[in-house]
């Protein structure tokens, strides 16, 4: 991580699980049962969570759309306690995008920390492992936070992925800042936290479940603790420590 007593021009976020709860397992099993997959959806909560966490643990190294595939294949087959194909998971995607108006919500937590930070005149954006930059657009604009953010990257778009220290450089690059005048705040401790950092930037891992007390990647438990890590950044050598005292 940067080394403390830098200013921090911009703070980025993670899309999924930092800004908006896109998960619906009973939406998902509806679309499951459309590809022959009888599942309750809280199978689908529990495979999901443990193979969000094995991918963080280990990402896999395939382009963003393959991915994508192969991350729901294991889902849906853990769910299902059988083998689905790599097809089956790509038409089980596919339905996924195509739905209207899926349900979604803004966590209670982003206007009051994207308020502060904008009042800080902090520059916003997203860097999320997402189908498109439109897609992440129209989702942002949907719950009604697009306005506060000057640039959205998209590994659809980008062809790179988190943790790839290619895709924040990129968007460091739009943004024209440095590294070191850079928060990142994600929902994973490596895929998001660890990641950024090896780009150089500081970050933390927002941690909705946990204690906070996590120092390795820092820990939040909220993202109304954001300002107060900006802050410590900013007057304290060694980067963000917890920001409770």
């Amino acid at each position: 991580m940067a080394d403390g007593h830098a200013k921090i021009h911009a703070v980025l976020f993670d899309l999924g699980g930092t800004l908006v709860d896109e998960r619906d397992f009973s939406g998902w099993a509806e679309l499951a049962r459309g590809i022959y997959l009888d599942l309750a959806p809280e199978q689908l909560a529990h495979a999901y969570a443990e193979v969000e966490a094995e991918d963080d643990r280990t990402p896999v190294g395939l382009d963003p759309r393959a991915a994508h595939v192969d991350f729901w294949r294991r889902v849906l087959s853990r769910a299902s306690e059988n083998h689905v194909t790599a097809e089956t998971a790509a038409r089980f995607v596919d339905a996924r995008a195509s739905r209207v108006d899926p349900p979604m919500a803004l966590y209670s937590d982003v206007r009051r920390c994207l308020d502060h930070l904008r009042g800080e005149r902090r520059r916003l954006g997203v860097v999320s492992n997402s189908r498109s930059e439109a897609a992440v657009r129209r989702i942002l604009d949907r719950v009604g936070i697009l306005r506060y953010f000057e640039r959205v990257v998209s590994s659809g778009t980008e062809g790179v992925a988190k943790p790839d220290p290619e895709i924040f450089r990129r968007a460091l690059t739009r943004l024209q800042l440095a590294p070191e005048e850079t928060l990142y705040v994600g929902n994973l401790p490596r895929t998001d936290a660890l990641a950024a950092r090896r780009a150089g930037l500081h970050s933390v891992w927002l941690h909705r479940d946990g204690t906070g007390l996590g120092d390795d990647p820092p820990e939040i438990t909220s993202l109304l603790e954001v300002p107060l890590v900006v802050r410590r950044i900013e007057t304290s050598p060694g980067g963000p420590p917890s920001p409770r005292p």
